[in-house]
């Protein structure tokens, strides 16, 4: 293969690939959005108590 060809080729088989990908619906994907967004949500929530739980008994502890 010569060296324009590689290229072309790989950009070929690129778009055979990409034409068998299962694309989600714009409602999927927005629901999908909104539930990682919330866990993220959650979790930040749920590390900062645990985070300032912690630093303050150990504070106490340490005093």
């Amino acid at each position: 293969m010569n060296i324009i060809a590689k290229p072309v080729n790989f950009f070929r088989e690129v778009r055979a690939e990409l034409s068998k990908v299962s694309w989600s619906t714009k409602k999927e994907l927005i629901a999908s959005t909104i539930l990682v967004l919330t866990v993220t949500v959650i979790m930040a929530i749920f590390i900062g108590i645990v985070d300032l739980g912690l630093s303050r008994f150990l504070s106490a502890i340490f005093k």
